[in-house]
């Protein structure tokens, strides 16, 4: 399945060592609340849900240089539309339960956040 024209929201955030648990925690917890909460069908519905976790690299185009110790969570969500990226944000602060701490931590870690982005080249 390809996502050409459809809407992509992504989330990269490099946190450093002593904050990687909270990560786990909280994105184990999103997961859960989003496999409940979102549409599978129609204009509001989440195609695809990802959570990616790895270690920054000294050199990000080395992939045998040395570790910094800290770790990239990179977030992407793929919605049919962008009415599904709507629904998501005001369902986010209505009830998942650790929105305020995952907003607290990331105030401890560098994010960078696209929120609703026209995919522009999918393949398969």
């Amino acid at each position: 399945m390809t996502y050409h024209d459809k809407i992509q929201l992504t989330l990269i955030i490099i946190a450093p060592p002593d904050q990687a648990a909270e990560g786990d925690r909280l994105f184990r917890s999103h997961g859960s609340w989003m496999e409940s909460t979102h549409h599978r069908t129609g204009e509001k519905a989440l195609l695809s849900y990802n959570v990616s976790k790895g270690p920054e690299l000294s050199n990000p185009m080395d992939l045998n240089s040395a570790p910094t110790g800290n770790t990239y969570f990179v977030l992407t969500e793929i919605y049919e539309t962008e009415a599904g990226v709507a629904d998501h944000f005001q369902q986010t602060t209505a009830s998942w339960k650790d929105f305020p701490a995952i907003v607290q931590w990331m105030e401890k870690c560098k994010a960078t956040f696209v929120p609703a982005a026209s995919i522009i080249n999918s393949l398969w």
